[in-house]
């Protein structure tokens, strides 16, 4: 499957220079994302881009990105235009997912390794997946940081197709500048969810 990110990444991923189920190649994606400009690639590139990528249902434990238009952006003191989440509860009229820009770096690193232990096989390929529920995530400290990042989302209120992220990719979608915060900076979202973690 042609990745959403391009072939470069791609090749480089199943040419067996780096096994993405390892420790090493999750540094190696990381680093490669945090080199990568914004203006090179960026959420609305990912998406139309995407109609030429292979897409998987919607699942749980699945990582997906799509665009967002909030239903009382009005009154939120701020949103992310371009979740990037993984869905942990369906909904009649949605779901309920962990959107990780809601985190800075360092932590959403933190929370992902915490994570990676509860996926369901080491393949890295489609039948991937988190095993999560809200339990599991309150269940243990390793997994704190969660507790910004839980958001509901509208099915009418999804304004793009869901695209699904390879798991041999998540750890590069995570730390490129995806995010598109609205009304507020980055930085005071930050802040906020560290007040939050903070008080758990």
């Amino acid at each position: 499957m042609e990745s959403v990110f391009g072939n470069r990444l791609r090749q480089a991923i199943d040419s067996k220079r780096i096994d993405s189920s390892t420790e090493d190649a999750r540094a190696w994606l990381r680093q490669k994302a945090k080199n990568t400009r914004s203006n090179t690639i960026n959420a609305t590139k990912v998406l139309e881009r995407s109609s030429q990528v292979q897409q998987q249902p919607f699942g749980i434990g699945k990582m997906f990105l799509f665009a967002y238009d909030a239903k009382h952006k009005d009154t939120l003191p701020y949103w992310d235009r371009f979740p990037l989440i993984f869905p942990f509860s369906k909904l009649d009229d949605g779901f309920l997912g962990i959107n990780m820009h809601y985190l800075p770096p360092p932590l959403r690193a933190k929370l992902m390794d915490a994570l990676y232990d509860t996926i369901n096989n080491d393949k890295m390929d489609d039948t991937t997946k988190l095993k999560i529920s809200y339990s599991i995530l309150n269940s243990a400290s390793k997994f704190k940081y969660f507790a910004p990042c839980i958001k509901r989302y509208l099915n009418s209120h999804i304004d793009s197709r869901m695209v699904y992220i390879d798991p041999k990719e998540w750890d590069y979608a995570l730390f490129i500048p995806l995010q598109r915060f609205q009304k507020a900076h980055a930085n005071k979202v930050y802040a906020d969810s560290r007040k939050i973690i903070n008080k758990r």
